[in-house]
């Protein structure tokens, strides 16, 4: 049986993942890329705590589009921002954390 090294708990109970979902300051945004293409950016998630690629490909999947990480953020094709909020939510994110601009 394993241990989470920061919490100490078994790493089946590991509460430090929904800890660090909580405590996130997520900001939601548009951009507009090369030939005017709007993408959905999602930074501020840590990706030391919480993986990047796994929500990447989770936002991907739910939204039918294409998506990459950069420079610790999300880059999502399209405009979805609001629901990509919904979906954040759903992953375990607290709504009051995620602003969208």
């Amino acid at each position: 049986m394993t241990v989470c090294e920061t919490c100490g708990l078994p790493q089946e109970l590991c509460v430090c993942e929904s800890i660090a979902k909580e405590s996130q300051k997520i900001t939601i945004r548009l951009e507009n890329k090369r030939y005017n293409k709007k993408y959905t950016v999602i930074d501020g998630i840590d990706d030391k705590e919480i993986s990047l690629d796994q929500i990447c490909k989770k936002l991907k999947e739910a939204l039918a589009c294409g998506g990459t990480v950069k420079e610790n953020r999300i880059e999502l094709q399209g405009e979805h921002k609001q629901r990509a909020k919904q979906i954040l939510i759903a992953a375990g994110f607290a709504p009051e954390t995620i602003i969208i601009k």
